[in-house]
């Protein structure tokens, strides 16, 4: 008997944790969705629950009379009624904390209008090619040659070793190569970095100039600062090296970067935080994501004593998976909210100095004061974005470890980290500042790190090392 009750509560705890499953992954994943995916996620559920619908379409919410023979089904569309008035009440609620003006209406509105389908490097390059008079054969291979075009604007593969491997005669894929180098921005279908700039040297009419000089034999050297080497070989004094090597830096070492898909991208804030007086005012965005209820049809349909036991069990499976759909987005929209209050709250330094006063702060800390575990705070800020009045940042922007100063207050890495940006712009160009130079300044402001975590912040911040940096 104890193995057989066993058996049996294991059993009882399967089915309880397969039933449970889906539901749980649900919520996590409304969670942990961005607006444009929560959005996806409700559409598709609109398509797949009848008894959902969005409440921007204009129904009828008169209340239905029940039949007595239907008294046990009160309490749930007494429950479902409620929760359409709460959701409701909710996103009114969101949305009158702060309403737009009509100016703003307006500018939010052409902002809208102003947006259209970014056209990809792909797709500018071919639109290019499609109004370039050549004949036909010159025509195919550099749309071929496009095809190898990567996000940089350069030739993923070399033209000798793209003939051999396509079998395509060496010469009239190098017309199509002059075609498409011939293309805007200028430097496009470049294969290397020296043909890059010397193609937009070219375009600039600067054949015969130094900097093509430079380009062409020294850019190694160029890349080290090596300009007393350069000036020796050359014939030529630092000065016009210097000058040289100032006008080549103006120069685009990626072309296509400008025209490439990953930089076309429109990012729809989560949280609007606003200045008021001396407050911060915290606004959730609810108004790019579709309001549901139930559908007041199939609160008719169920209440009906003529229909079928089959038909009352279907549209209740329906509306309690309507109900939590419903709930998951608004215990969703709560958990953002609270949790951009303690950014807020914590970052208020940085809401009114700027970077350089972004403090410590970590998940846990969050999640102690909201009141969830700190998974949950770290699925809530997946892929959102806060806008303030410092700029748009993901909100994991703000989880940032720290450093104690000498003085006990506590700066962010991120803070140490502009610390030593302000010090490389401050320092004198002709003697930079070395690693061991930059910990001994920011030992002055209190800021006590090792050699090797400077380094390695520089490096991060893309700061070249101090010899790299130095102007003659």
């Amino acid at each position: 008997m104890p193995a057989q009750t066993l058996n049996h509560s294991q059993s009882q705890n399967i089915e309880l944790r397969t039933a449970i499953a889906p539901q749980m992954q649900q919520s996590l994943g409304v969670l942990q969705a961005s607006t444009l995916e929560l959005n996806q996620m409700i559409g598709q559920e609109l398509s797949a629950n009848p008894v959902l619908e969005d409440e921007s379409v204009e129904i009828s919410l008169e209340e239905e009379k029940l039949d007595k023979d239907q008294e046990d089904l009160d309490e749930e569309l007494s429950e479902i009624s409620q929760l359409d008035d709460d959701w409701r009440d909710y996103y009114q609620q969101s949305r009158s904390s702060r309403m737009r003006t009509d100016e703003e209406n307006e500018k939010y509105q052409r902002r809208l209008d102003s947006l259209v389908e970014p056209q990809t490097l792909t797709e500018n390059l071919t639109e290019q090619l499609n109004t370039t008079d050549c004949d036909k054969e010159v025509h195919e291979l550099t749309q071929i040659l496009i095809g190898y075009i990567d996000d940089d604007g350069f030739l993923s593969q070399n033209i000798e070793d793209l003939a051999l491997e396509n079998g395509i005669p060496f010469q009239p894929l190098q017309k199509a190569l002059t075609t498409l180098q011939s293309f805007h921005p200028p430097g496009i279908g470049a294969q290397d970095l020296r043909e890059c700039l010397l193609i937009q040297l070219n375009r600039l009419g600067k054949e015969h100039s130094l900097e093509h000089r430079i380009v062409d034999n020294y850019l190694d050297e160029l890349a080290r600062k090596r300009y007393p080497q350069i000036s020796k070989k050359l014939g030529v004094s630092i000065d016009k090296i210097t000058e040289a090597a100032e006008s080549i830096a103006k120069l685009d070492p990626k072309p296509g970067s400008e025209l490439s898909e990953g930089n076309n991208h429109f990012i729809s804030p989560d949280v609007t935080v606003i200045k008021d007086s001396d407050e911060y005012i915290i606004n959730i965005n609810n108004e790019t994501i579709p309001r549901l209820r139930i559908s007041n049809v199939y609160k008719d349909i169920i209440s009906q004593g003529s229909a079928s036991k089959d038909t009352k069990e279907y549209i209740r499976e329906k509306i309690h998976a309507g109900k939590f759909l419903i709930r998951c987005i608004e215990q969703r929209q709560e958990t953002i909210r609270k949790i951009s209050e303690e950014i807020v709250k914590r970052q208020r330094d940085f809401l009114d100095h700027g970077i350089a006063h972004l403090h410590p702060m970590n998940m846990a800390q969050v999640a102690e004061v909201v009141g969830v575990h700190e998974t949950t705070v770290s699925r809530a800020i997946a892929g959102k974005y806060i806008a303030t009045p410092r700029g748009v940042f993901e909100m994991k922007y703000f989880f940032k470890p720290g450093y104690q100063t000498v003085g006990g207050e506590a700066l962010s890495n991120t803070s140490v980290k502009q610390a030593v940006s302000d010090l490389v712009k401050s320092e004198d160009n002709t003697k930079p500042y070395s690693d061991d130079k930059i910990v001994k300044k920011l030992k002055e402001q209190g800021i006590k790190l090792a050699r090797r975590t400077v380094a390695k912040y520089r490096d991060e911040l893309g700061i070249l090392p101090s010899h790299l940096r130095r102007t003659y």
